[in-house]
């Protein structure tokens, strides 16, 4: 491999693996600041634990790795389609080695390339800059986080807030209502980059781009500097917390960067980021192609944070007043009527993944496998087959349930599942579906992909593999596999609860500030 190819196939592993170093100090200050023992502290414990396994294994820290998008800039007078040339040649790569999971897939007929490869896929933009050497930004933003972005236009009329006005005020309204929105879908606790002006394009480009900026910066911009501090103080106080369980931490940073508008049209554009925050970048000797120099993170200071993390100080346990129920499928609907919303539950045995594309293959046609009793997972791993040709997850955190709301009901009747796990919870056909079924939604980490593929002791067999390894149904046996009751059969849903509680915090913010 020449020395350019490893340096761009270099930053695409450490950008899917490990974190950089700002934001490992800010999930240390959040794992820090919750609450031990409670479900939003034990989010957060299996969060840091995944996070140094990653490293430690050079695994995916989160399952769905996005959309690769690439910035680059170069000299004048460098070959930018030599670049995208093997920007492209390695992250088809860095796919078959199992650090990307396959996410290109055709809008119309659903066909994954398997390779990250198609119209659109990866997204490299090029610019020029008078300087001496190739910078190349890499930032893998999951598809859980993105359906979360949102784009506001002024004036509006917003839940809980009123009517934003064009103007700072309004713009203030919109921010607090994106990290609102968001709730757990979004993997929180999160990070929010904020685009303000521009067309509709253009501001979301701009909102994304802030995420490129380091998380301790300070934006030069004094108004837009007092705006970022303010979300900062206040978003926690939605409540919303870590994976929408409920907590003190619910945003990790916010960046705020704007454009001249139209007259006609004022848009706030919000990028919202999971905590699993995977943006690194390099500065590439254009002579030889080396790295000379890595962004966003420093060598000594991630060993020194991992080492603190690695150390398991102020890890915490359920709270002796939480049950823990250990379930083994065939599971019976008088075992699940025992549990409740907030109980902790760990799964041994027979699970099988399942999520957009098997949901509804399943509306019409019968499962690849008998469901009956069982656990039915939203996961779309990272798998692959090994050197004796067996297929092997390297990673395999849950999906965002809630893309599910439309089948999940029929599909509980028609198979005989017992059991749902996702993230982010669902809606109140399911919740509804629960009660009339005897059945339960188990809420798992989000991005904890290293976590859970560690449970996941044996691929036992995949049906409908024509879907694509993400979209397959994957027949797995697990071990200790532990998971948060948040919708059970009696009709109880924290997500419900969570998110009225902060609908009341967030119309506290109604009143003029600015």
């Amino acid at each position: 491999m020449i020395p350019l190819s490893q340096s761009i196939y270099d930053l695409i592993i450490q950008t899917s693996t490990n974190l950089p170093s700002d934001v490992r100090v800010a999930m240390l200050k959040a794992h820090n600041t919750e609450l031990k023992g409670t479900k939003a502290g034990l989010a957060l414990d299996t969060i840091t634990k995944n996070i140094d396994m990653a490293c430690d294994l050079v695994g995916p820290i989160c399952q769905d790795t996005g959309m690769p998008s690439f910035e680059v800039k170069t000299p004048v007078g460098v070959d930018q389609l030599e670049i995208e040339e093997l920007i492209l040649e390695m992250v088809a790569l860095a796919t078959k080695n199992g650090k990307l999971r396959n996410n290109s897939v055709d809008p119309i007929d659903g066909t994954n390339t398997g390779n990250n490869m198609g119209p659109g896929t990866p997204v490299v933009h090029f610019h020029q800059h008078r300087k001496e050497y190739i910078e190349i930004k890499l930032i893998l933003k999951g598809g859980g986080c993105e359906n979360k972005n949102i784009q506001y236009s002024l004036p509006c009329e917003l839940e809980h807030l009123g009517k934003a006005n064009r103007d700072l005020d309004g713009i203030r309204k919109c921010i607090m209502h994106s990290v609102w929105q968001a709730q757990g879908q979004g993997c929180s606790a999160g990070f929010i980059g904020v685009g303000i002006g521009g067309d509709r394009t253009s501001g979301y480009a701009l909102a994304k781009e802030q995420l490129f900026r380091r998380v301790d910066d300070t934006n030069p911009d004094p108004v837009l500097s007092n705006l970022e501090n303010y979300v900062m103080d206040n978003a926690d106080s939605l409540k919303i917390g870590t994976m929408g369980f409920g907590g003190n931490v619910t945003l990790l940073g916010c960046k705020i960067g704007k454009n001249n508008r139209l007259p006609a049209s004022f848009f706030v554009s919000v990028a919202y980021n999971c905590w699993a925050y995977r943006r690194l970048g390099v500065q590439i000797n254009p002579s030889d192609g080396s790295i000379m120099k890595w962004l966003y993170r420093d060598a000594d200071e991630v060993k020194q944070l991992h080492s603190h993390l690695s150390t398991g100080e102020g890890q915490c346990e359920a709270s002796a007043d939480v049950s823990i129920h250990k379930l083994t499928a065939p599971i019976s609907e008088e075992r699940i009527r025992e549990i409740k919303a907030g109980d902790v539950v760990e799964i041994d045995g027979i699970m099988f993944t399942g999520r957009d594309a098997m949901h509804h293959y399943m509306l019409d046609h019968d499962a690849p496998f008998d469901l009956n009793g069982g656990v039915i997972y939203h996961c779309g791993p990272v798998i692959n087959k090994d050197a004796e040709g067996k297929w092997k997850i390297t990673a395999a955190g849950p999906t965002t349930s809630i893309r599910e709301e439309p089948y999940q009901t029929i599909i509980l009747k028609k198979t005989g599942a017992r059991v749902v796990i996702g993230k982010g919870g669902m809606g109140p056909k399911t919740l509804q579906g629960c009660v009339e079924h005897g059945a339960i939604y188990l809420n798992a980490i989000g991005g904890a992909a290293q976590y859970y593929a560690e449970c996941i002791k044996e691929v036992i067999d995949g049906g409908c593999l024509e879907f694509g390894t993400p979209e397959a149904m994957w027949k797995l046996r697990v071990e200790s596999f532990r998971a948060i009751c948040t919708m059970d059969s009696h009709g109880n849903s924290l997500h419900k609860n969570v998110l009225e509680d902060s609908g009341k915090e967030l119309s506290t913010f109604a009143e003029k500030v600015y």
